[in-house]
């Protein structure tokens, strides 16, 4: 056989605008999405930058999967959820449903006679690889791979994920190809007991969800001096970024700056005035909440007791 026919075996063959499984046989290089939102499209995006083939993205409907593959610059099948006995073969399935649906997802592809998959794992940071136990049942090497990334559009979200921190447990084969295709994208994996996954995505949404909240607020301050949303977005992008530098290098207690660092009693009492006249309540409560864990670490780097101690009373109730 010519070499042009083997290609020509394993070519694609476009109908009705979708893409069809390229072969049978699953490698250790190919990849199915089930769950196409914002995650599930960036990772598309950033497994293919990388040599992977994706071979199918299944959303709600098959036209928003083909939206998705569009969005994620893949040709991949594209499915709607009640396809999923179309899905093509593939070493990888990746279940990026939200939290809600990843118990039902892992049911129904359980049930599917037709599944060709060696490794499923689901991304939740909340959930432990258990959920997938459906999965696991028929044969299956079932684990998760959380990333530590803000994913909010498809092409900033895939570079993100090809410099993050992965969160991975599972089966023993499972966590090994997820290492692997972790290392593939360029990112680094740790491993955390299982029964602490919801106290582990807890800090992780202090640290992202959380900060994107609190920004917020500072906005809604900022807009009543003057300014538009978009200037005070310019305004404060540079001091936050600053203040990830500074946490880069140094410890909280040492990145800590401003009032509640040099424990400056007297502006400390001049916010709380001014936060008090806001018609968003949220400020003051956030700002006071947050002081008392700044004036632990304003102890940890030696503040005045005193004036720290003066700060803890006008900051209580």
């Amino acid at each position: 056989m010519r070499k042009s026919e083997v290609r020509g075996q394993k070519s694609e063959v476009k109908r009705g605008g979708e893409r069809e499984r390229r072969s049978a046989s699953p490698s250790s290089r190919t990849a199915v999405i089930v769950g196409a939102g914002r995650l599930g499209t960036a990772l598309a995006r950033a497994l293919d930058s990388c040599g992977y083939e994706v071979r199918a993205l299944v959303s709600r409907t098959a036209a928003r999967a083909r939206r998705a593959a569009q969005r994620a610059c893949v040709g991949a099948l594209a499915l709607g959820a009640e396809e999923l006995e179309r899905l093509p073969a593939a070493d990888l399935l990746f279940v990026t449903t939200p939290d809600d649906s990843i118990e039902e997802t892992a049911g129904r592809l359980a049930s599917l006679p037709t599944l060709q998959a060696r490794v499923v794992l689901h991304a939740s940071g909340a959930l432990s690889s258990e959920v997938l136990a459906p999965l696991r049942a028929r044969g299956l090497a079932v684990g998760s791979m959380h990333p530590l990334a803000s994913v909010s559009d498809p092409a900033g979200g895939a570079e993100g994920l090809r410099r993050a921190f992965y969160c991975v447990e599972g089966d023993a084969a499972a966590v090994r190809a997820a290492r692997r295709a972790v290392r593939d994208l360029g990112g680094e994996t740790f491993n955390i007991d299982p029964g602490d996954k919801a106290l582990y995505h807890a800090a992780a949404v202090l640290t992202a969800g959380h900060v994107v909240a609190l920004f917020d607020v500072a906005l809604g301050a900022l807009k009543r001096c003057g300014l538009s949303e978009r200037r005070a977005r310019e305004v404060f992008l540079p001091l936050l970024r600053s203040t990830v530098e500074n946490l880069s290098k140094q410890t909280p207690a040492r990145a800590l700056t401003g009032s509640f660092a040099r424990a400056d009693a007297a502006t400390v009492r001049k916010h709380l005035r001014a936060l008090a006249e806001l018609e968003d309540t949220d400020a003051l409560a956030v700002y006071k909440l947050l002081g008392a864990r700044s004036l632990k670490l304003a102890e940890e780097a030696g503040a005045d007791a005193a004036a720290v101690e003066t700060i803890r009373r006008m900051t209580r109730g």
